[in-house]
């Protein structure tokens, strides 16, 4: 962490480009010989928090966008208040008393507020409020304060949990929404979509899994017996019983691991799915985000994770980046009290499995979570599995309620763990890593009318793909017109709006996407 950090405060009309709020905010910084190193946040007002330019710009500099209400900013005393701000958004300054607010001076902040033009002792406005030029659509201007702005820790984001205490506003980040996922892309009337928002395999489930799973309906009057598929599930990894828990989808153990895990500290590596964070702020939890960033790759170093932290959940391969980190890297956030929960629901979709924790019993406090739902296409039946130490299972029993599996759930999962079925799921999973092969191949053909490309994070090892578009969510709708569904990126907390992620499928079909893409890049 830089130890001056700058806060940039930016105002917005609506529809301004990331470009032009970039060029701003380079110029300003150039004028007073300030380092583009040094920003940790961008901050506006709160009725800001989803323009995409502003969003896209915060992506783009890879820094969090903090967001406050207009009452607090109006109390923020600035150099260069206006009238127009005041009659637009209800503060006489968003640029600057944003500036401020984020480096501290909000009223009940971390730095003491209305104490002369500079917003108080120990806060410096660097720059004051500067127009982008041409248009004059976007302001910003620079702020210092002695210490790292709140709610930032290193790469650090802290955000409270859903239920948190009232009195005089702070600043919040623009919040993504942690409830969203990718079938909302293809419900009702968009139901009839080509489906790349949704990472599940097509063509799934398979006519041998359909039997087995209509057999057990014979058995619906006995209430379920979970000792088969737990046995069945342990023997898969080569594990004990008692270090086996089955839930209802790896959803459910996320709740159960919110629940159960008694967390001081609790950190969630991002982009990630987002269920574990949902599922720990509504269990009360205060939980820090680690944001990982194109500019490393999205990949994870353990350093970076707070020594203090006794709770770290991370994803492997991640969604949606696709990023799959190494084994011993993800091993190395293991320690002594601390409960390290690996999110390894699309490991099964890797050739081999060779970055798998799952197995592994010498990693300290290692909770590992596995979905059936991917590979098999059961996100309708809600099937998965814990892997832990037995202590560790026991407590997440006590916090399950009873039978919580259904009867053909459990045979799913029985029959998924047979040689025959992993023999399969393997095939599966080299024939998912030639379509990556061959999407990739022709997102690096696609070209826009003004000949840019379409930029993909890689290297990607998951089912799904991770790209980068100037103007992704006009691309997504245009992709609805002509027949596919994407998946949205701005609700991964870490991404912006410029993202987009897409499942892989079959050959056929990723040559229709990509003829289709380029027609919506063109407009």
């Amino acid at each position: 962490m830089n130890a001056a950090p700058l806060v940039v405060g930016v105002g917005a009309r609506r529809g301004v480009p990331a470009a032009e709020v970039l060029a701003l905010v380079a110029d300003s910084l150039a004028s007073a010989g300030l380092a583009p190193d040094a920003v940790t946040a961008l901050a506006t007002v709160d009725t800001k928090a989803a323009e995409p330019g502003l969003t896209g710009a915060a992506e783009r500099l890879g820094v969090p966008l903090l967001v406050f209400p207009a009452a607090v900013l109006a109390a923020v005393p600035v150099p260069h208040p206006s009238s127009a701000p005041l009659a637009a958004t209800g503060t006489p300054s968003v640029a600057e008393a944003a500036a401020l607010a984020g480096a501290g001076a909000w009223p009940g902040g971390a730095g003491p507020g209305g104490a002369g033009p500079n917003g108080g002792a120990g806060l410096h406005l660097l720059v004051g409020k500067r127009k982008s030029v041409p248009g004059a659509r976007a302001t910003c201007a620079v702020a210092r304060a002695r210490t790292s702005p709140p709610l930032l820790q290193g790469d650090l984001v802290t955000t409270p949990p859903t239920a948190g205490p009232s009195g005089i506003p702070g600043p919040h980040l623009h919040e993504p929404d942690l409830r969203h996922h990718g079938d909302a892309e293809v419900r009702g009337a968009d139901a009839g979509l080509t489906d790349l928002a949704v990472n599940v395999r097509a063509g799934t489930p398979p006519a041998w899994l359909k039997a087995r799973i209509a057999a057990s309906l014979d058995g619906l009057a006995a209430y379920p017996d979970g000792g088969p598929a737990r046995r069945a599930v342990a023997a898969r990894h080569g594990l004990p019983p008692e270090r086996v828990l089955l839930t209802a989808g790896a959803a459910e153990a996320f709740v159960l691991i919110a629940r159960a895990v008694r967390a001081r500290r609790p950190v969630v590596v991002h982009p990630q799915f987002t269920e574990p964070e949902a599922a720990l702020r509504d269990a009360g939890h205060t939980v820090e985000r680690l944001l990982l960033t194109e500019r490393d790759g999205f990949r994870l170093a353990a350093d970076a994770v707070p020594a203090e932290a006794d709770l770290v959940v991370v994803g492997n391969p991640t969604n949606p980046t696709s990023v799959l980190h190494p084994a011993e890297e993800i091993a190395r956030l293991a320690r002594p009290g601390r409960t390290l929960v690996v999110d390894e629901a699309f490991m099964d979709a890797v050739p081999g499995e060779h970055a798998s924790l799952a197995s592994r019993t010498d990693v300290p406090g290692l909770v590992v979570l596995r979905s059936l739902t991917k590979t098999w296409g059961l996100a309708g039946l809600r099937i998965g599995y814990v892997l832990a130490a037995p202590e560790i299972i026991a407590g997440l029993e006590r916090a399950q309620p009873l039978w919580p599996v259904s009867a053909p759930a459990l045979a799913a999962a029985e029959a998924c763990c047979e040689p025959a079925a992993l023999a399969e799921a393997a095939e599966a999973a080299r024939r998912i890593a030639a379509d990556r092969d061959h999407l990739l191949a022709r997102l690096a053909q696609v070209r826009g009318p003004d000949g840019q490309g379409v930029h993909t994070a890689a290297p990607a090892e998951g089912p799904f793909v991770l790209i980068r578009l100037p103007d992704a969510a006009a691309v997504r709708g245009r992709l609805r017109t002509l027949g596919f569904a994407v998946r949205r990126g701005d609700t991964f907390p870490g991404l912006g709006t410029e993202w987009l992620r897409l499942a892989v499928r079959d050959r056929a079909t990723t040559d229709r996407f990509a003829v289709a893409l380029e027609k919506a890049l063109t407009g």
